[in-house]
């Protein structure tokens, strides 16, 4: 089996990988199945200076499990969807401002029994000059340093996600038109604490958190905000600052991520591809 060398990057989340090179990722299941397993123990693994071409990265990501292609048409390398501002390469640029905000991808999907991603892998192609890092925060380390009380408290409460709570954080007063895009996604309900196949717990929150069911809203997403904030204190984040050629890649199912804001007509474009995953929100 594949041996990785990896060097942690902070106590709670992230490490990084050396001595890896394009092809051997593209090419070896070995070293696909060690990348999972160092996955699960950091949460975020870093590939500095990289330079993986879209067509390696699919290759790599297809060892990882199931790819998602639904966004074929955005790039000519099908599984690889560009995630940049600039509208002539992502015809939904605006919806990316959602995620200068915590999320977790997958809370609000289209069809009622589709999973969060498993995971996510990132190529930076262009940086931007100010901004643009990406930060990752550790949702299992927010679930295990609460209170027995509030484990207590919070195993059965049950919250409403939507794809409309997640853009009116970008566009407080939406037009008509802007309304109906963003109900026509369902809404999900998922418990705070996702109870995980092997026994580790995590809570989901994140910008499409809306509202808690059976609490009064002002309540709720006061308590919302506030496990959040808790969720994101800088002992349990690491922010990467991106160089041209590294690739990053995270567990989706136990790391909260967001964007730092960036200017709108910066440069700045990472190639995305997506690990489908099998695991619904229990």
């Amino acid at each position: 089996m594949s041996v990785l060398t990896i060097n942690k990057l902070t106590a709670s989340v992230g490490a990084e990988v050396t001595g890896v090179d394009p092809e051997r990722l593209a090419t070896d299941d070995g070293l696909a199945s060690a990348v999972l397993e160092a996955l699960e123990d950091n949460g975020v693994l870093v590939f500095h200076d990289l330079h993986l071409n879209p067509e390696a990265q699919v290759a790599f990501c297809e060892r990882l499990g199931e790819i998602d292609r639904s966004a074929d048409g955005h790039h000519p390398v099908s599984g690889i969807y560009p995630i940049t501002l600039d509208k002539t390469k992502n015809k939904a640029a605006e919806y990316l401002k959602a995620t200068f905000d915590w999320h977790i991808d997958g809370c609000t999907p289209s069809a009622p029994d589709e999973c969060p991603q498993k995971a996510t892998v990132l190529s930076a192609i262009q940086v931007a000059a100010r901004g643009g890092e990406t930060e990752f925060a550790n949702s299992y380390a927010a679930y295990e340093t609460l209170s027995d009380g509030e484990k207590e408290r919070y195993a059965s409460l049950r919250v409403v996600h939507s794809l409309e709570a997640s853009q009116r954080r970008v566009y407080p007063d939406p037009s008509p038109e802007q309304l109906v895009r963003w109900k026509a996604r369902p809404t999900h309900e998922n418990p705070l604490v996702w109870t995980h196949r092997n026994g580790r717990k995590s809570l989901v929150l994140g910008a499409s958190a809306d509202y808690i069911v059976g609490m009064d809203r002002d309540e709720g997403r006061a308590l919302l905000a506030e496990l959040l904030e808790h969720s994101t204190t800088p002992d349990k984040v690491y922010s990467h600052t991106w160089s041209v050629g590294d690739t990053v890649i995270w567990d989706n199912q136990g790391v909260l991520h967001r964007a730092a804001p960036y200017e709108p007509n910066s440069p700045r474009e990472m190639l995305r591809t997506t690990v489908l995953g099998d695991e619904p929100i229990v």
